[in-house]
């Protein structure tokens, strides 16, 4: 699932004007999603009454809350920084002001959130700090562009840039210095869940297993025995051939690379799977593979206990899966385990994530990338 892109105005007209702005920022990013963008900030006049002069600014969200949900997030941060709301209806002086502009190409009209947000395209206060991040984003009511929009209003406030940028939380988290980036981990540890959301929210190219397309996966499952050695070889041909092609393949556009496996798995889920001349054999064949092979500047290891993994099992429904025993599950932990310990070269980041429910709490998504990061 991907998430929604919206567009959020920012005002603050009391106290420290841009700390105010920046407080919002860094919370938008902790409870509600992804900022790509932000504008500069822009002093402009108070609108319809008399105060102080407002600091302005809008970013892009991306977010997997719905519209709704937003908004109710959006309100707790402006209750959190001190805003006080009135039963007047008058314009006032607040701390924070928060606005949804746009939900993509939505029109939504409820009691409590109208979007695209009403009056935007005769507030110059809203239009040009707009116009920084989202130019050609088109209004779905008016069908014009926010260029346009900006172009066309009455507004003749004077809006003055301020030569002080606010801080994108996002940008802490600093992952320029690998270029491939692998995250490995037991049976439903999430290690391709992790991967989608840093190659979504990280610009990272991404090169995803193809297990699904494995005709021995079933059969291994239900015969153990009889499918594991043509399993092990069909997954190692076909993890070189797409990491050597994937690899290959340099992406422009892409700042790294992020992978939701390491070829060396194949070595240690052999270990388990096969007997010990076939195991034998196979390590030979391996290793004439693996040396060819670019290895991940990072390997990240996602480490669940084994009540989790079940748990995890249990949820995402792969038929031929529901039956996997705890042992298996411990031997593949353990087999993992004393590979990373045996590698010197590795750069190594083991992170334990049993109590961690990183695609539903995004606090918990953010502790992750922190230890990542460390």
């Amino acid at each position: 699932m991907q998430p929604t892109t919206f567009y959020i105005a920012l005002g603050s007209n009391k106290g420290d004007k841009l700390k105010n702005l920046q407080n919002a920022i860094d919370l938008i990013h902790v409870r509600a999603g992804n900022i790509r963008l932000i504008s500069k900030v822009y002093k402009s006049p108070a609108l319809g009454f008399e105060s102080e002069d407002f600091f302005n600014a809008c970013l892009v969200l991306e977010s997997y809350l719905d519209p709704q949900k937003l908004l109710q997030v959006l309100l707790t941060i402006e209750t959190d920084l001190g805003r006080i709301r009135t039963t007047s209806k008058t314009y006032e002086a607040r701390t924070i002001d928060l606005d949804v502009v746009f939900v993509e190409d939505r029109i939504i009209e409820t009691k409590t959130l109208q979007v695209p947000h009403p009056e935007m395209e005769q507030r110059k206060f809203v239009l040009q700090p707009l116009n920084d991040i989202a130019s050609k984003i088109k209004h779905p009511k008016f069908n014009k562009e926010v260029f346009v929009l900006l172009a066309e209003c009455g507004d003749d406030s004077v809006l003055e840039p301020i030569n002080i940028w606010l801080k994108n939380p996002r940008k802490a988290f600093n992952f320029s210095k690998y270029n491939y980036i692998a995250v490995e981990g037991n049976i439903g540890a999430g290690k391709t869940s992790l991967a989608n959301k840093m190659a979504y929210d990280f610009n990272a190219k991404l090169i995803l297993e193809r297990f699904a397309d494995n005709p021995f996966l079933p059969k291994f499952y239900a015969d153990a025995s009889r499918y594991a050695f043509p399993l092990e070889m069909s997954f190692l041909a076909d993890r070189y051939q797409q990491i050597s092609d994937d690899l290959a393949q340099f992406d422009l556009f892409k700042d790294f690379i992020v992978s939701d496996y390491d070829v060396f798995k194949s070595l240690i889920f052999s270990k388990i799977t096969l007997q010990e001349d076939e195991f034998k054999l196979y390590r030979k064949l391996f290793y004439l593979m693996y040396k060819e092979i670019a290895k991940p500047d990072l390997y990240v290891y996602l480490y669940q206990n084994i009540e989790r993994l079940q748990e995890n099992i249990k949820k995402r429904g792969r038929d031929y899966e529901q039956n996997i025993k705890n042992d298996y599950l411990e031997k593949i932990n353990t087999g993992y385990i004393d590979f990373l310990k045996s590698q010197s070269d590795f750069n190594v980041k083991i992170v334990d994530i049993s109590n961690k429910d990183f695609i539903e709490n995004r606090l918990d998504y953010l502790w992750i990338l922190d230890e990542i990061c460390k």
